[in-house]
């Protein structure tokens, strides 16, 4: 039986038990976790909470029957670290003003897109921390609520109840709230009540899964949004992705090849230094230290809203959103690249169709 963990994105083997105690490991996590210990067939997920250290950790279980057994996996989140401050998530000066200004809209709707494990939850958290005054009513629907912030009503989807998140925002919408986060739009039905409450005076926050900014818009438009209301209610689009942090200690500085000055989009006759991981003890000998936010904040213009009202492709609204000054996550990447606080096979997982 092989016991795995993933630190800041990569997977590593920790230990090796005889396969002979799955079964009471497995019996166990189950009991810690509220699931039923005699279901061995079907999948489950459960939820447990640990504090070591006097510090307060949420344990997502899930479990899946396979060939030789179950297999386990928890993930690890510290209460926390969700509700931190717009400095501690890596935004640059002019990222952070172009952050506020969205922040700043009373009504529309705001996105946060990126896959699983990008972090988006960490600033959909620090965005609600910064708009949680006491003149304001912030109801939240959540599966799961990963964090308890004062001061705000966060609702948890239950399914088995009709708890569904279009179900929840409806009532929500008879609570008189000022801001609204959802925690996903997972269907055509959530993103046409979002699109609504966002019109009839209310700030909605969310997340997507897409690739980019400008594919929000068109996902959108393919989940039957009317292009005339998207562009009404639409204020910005963050997508964002996560890069390990090269270890200070033991980075290792090189001239780049010209391939490499290509993807970075340096002249060739430029002389460009970019580091190369190497691996110490403070590091545990991966050469990363940490990981840092790359994001792609866009603003909707009176420009895009143009775009986005003739049913534009994701290829017109991006070199729209360029041209208003967008920076993409690639070019926010090799910047990281340029400055030595990453590496070039890092930036590729970021924006590798680029």
């Amino acid at each position: 039986m092989r016991v795995r963990y993933r630190v800041d994105g990569v997977l590593a083997e920790k230990m090796l038990y005889d396969i002979s105690l799955l079964p009471a490991i497995s019996t166990r996590i189950k009991i810690l976790s509220g699931m039923d210990i005699s279901e061995k067939r079907k999948p489950q997920d459960g939820r447990m909470t640990m504090v070591v250290d006097r510090t307060e950790y949420d344990i997502r279980v899930s479990v899946l029957p396979s060939t030789y057994g179950e297999k386990i996996v928890m993930r690890l989140a510290q209460a926390t670290a969700l509700t931190r401050s717009k400095a501690e998530l890596g935004l640059r000066d002019w990222e952070l003003t172009k952050f506020d200004h969205i922040l700043s809209y009373p009504n529309g709707i705001i996105l946060v897109t990126g896959p699983t494990g990008s972090g988006k939850s960490t600033t959909l958290y620090t965005a609600l921390s910064e708009l949680n005054t006491e003149a304001v009513n912030i109801i939240t629907i959540e599966d799961p609520v990963e964090a308890n912030i004062p001061g705000i009503n966060q609702v948890q989807v239950n399914p088995k109840a009709d708890l569904t998140f279009a179900n929840a925002l409806r009532s929500i919408l008879r609570q008189d709230p000022d801001i609204i986060m959802v925690g996903e739009i997972r269907d055509a039905e959530t993103a046409q009540i979002a699109v609504q409450a966002s019109i009839t005076g209310h700030l909605v926050v969310s997340t997507l899964h897409t690739n980019s900014a400008a594919a929000t818009v068109t996902r959108l438009l393919d989940m039957g949004i009317e292009s005339y209301l998207l562009a009404d209610s639409l204020v910005g689009v963050i997508a964002q992705r996560l890069v390990r942090r090269l270890c200070t200690a033991c980075r290792r500085p090189r001239p780049a090849t010209e391939d490499e000055k290509r993807m970075l989009g340096v002249p060739i006759d430029k002389e460009q230094i970019i580091y190369d991981a190497v691996g110490c003890p403070l590091c545990g000998e991966t050469g990363y230290y940490g990981r840092i936010g790359v994001y792609e904040i866009m603003e909707i213009s009176p420009k895009l809203k143009h775009a986005i009202c003739a049913n534009g492709s994701t290829e017109l609204i991006k070199e729209t959103s360029l041209e208003e000054g967008t920076q993409t996550l690639h070019m926010t990447a090799c910047e990281y690249v340029r400055e030595g606080i990453t590496t070039i096979p890092e930036m590729l997982k970021v924006s590798f169709e680029e």
